[in-house]
């Protein structure tokens, strides 16, 4: 994907996840990574913006090592976005997309904690066989002060650990914030999202109270469809 697709991408993307509810006012952010051939480094949208009403030519361009180079001033969130990039790299799987967004049903989860969440460290259990495909573990991170640093050393970590113990991480659960989820194309990522959100919403509407998939149906989903669980 050359610069310029991506930044219309990112855009497209933005404009959808509003449009249906998925992101509301200034809340969340999109990052992609360019390819070497198309100039390296990162495109990521700027701090304070409305995902619905972006504009290619004000997106953030982001050199390899973390500098601003053009564009509206960065999202503050662009060091866990790096780190997220690094990280997934490092374990073989390597993003070119992340996205947060403040998702409802999601952050209602980190307020109305689950026995599940409490005993496992981790957003869902696997109800559905869609969410076990597309989105997997979910780990919560602790809360701390939107763009705090010391998180994108916390997932990074997180990520570093799952794929030890050979679980693909596609997100992680910001406490009180939001997700973050990355995959190869800005379309991709945004199908995990929304896949995690209403994964959430079936959740909540069943007060914690439906039952999980069973370990022969997560096995067979692995052995099936490789799902990371």
């Amino acid at each position: 994907m050359t610069e310029s697709q991506a930044r219309e991408e990112i855009c497209r993307v933005g404009a959808s996840l509003f449009a249906r509810g998925y992101v509301h006012a200034t809340a969340g952010n999109i990052s992609t990574r360019l390819a070497p051939e198309h100039g390296g480094g990162f495109l990521i949208t700027p701090t304070d913006a409305c995902l619905g009403f972006l504009d290619p030519a004000q997106l953030a361009r982001i050199g390899d090592d973390g500098a601003q180079l053009s564009g509206a001033r960065a999202s503050k969130t662009i060091t866990l976005h790096r780190a997220i990039y690094r990280a997934t790299e490092a374990a073989g799987q390597p993003a070119t997309c992340v996205m947060h967004t403040h998702s409802t049903h999601l952050v209602a989860l980190t307020l109305r904690r689950s026995g599940y969440l409490e005993q496992s460290g981790e957003l869902l259990p696997p109800i559905t066989p869609y969410f076990v495909m597309k989105v997997g573990r979910v780990p919560l991170v602790p809360y701390q002060r939107p763009g705090a640093p010391a998180v994108a050393q916390e997932v990074a970590q997180l990520i570093a650990e799952y794929a030890s113990k050979g679980r693909q991480l596609r997100a992680v659960m910001l406490d009180r914030l939001g997700p973050n989820v990355w995959h190869r194309t800005p379309s991709e990522a945004m199908a995990t999202l929304e896949e995690l959100e209403e994964t959430a919403k079936l959740w909540l509407l069943s007060d914690f109270s439906c039952s999980s998939l069973g370990d022969s149906d997560l096995a067979e989903l692995r052995e099936t469809f490789a799902a990371s669980w």
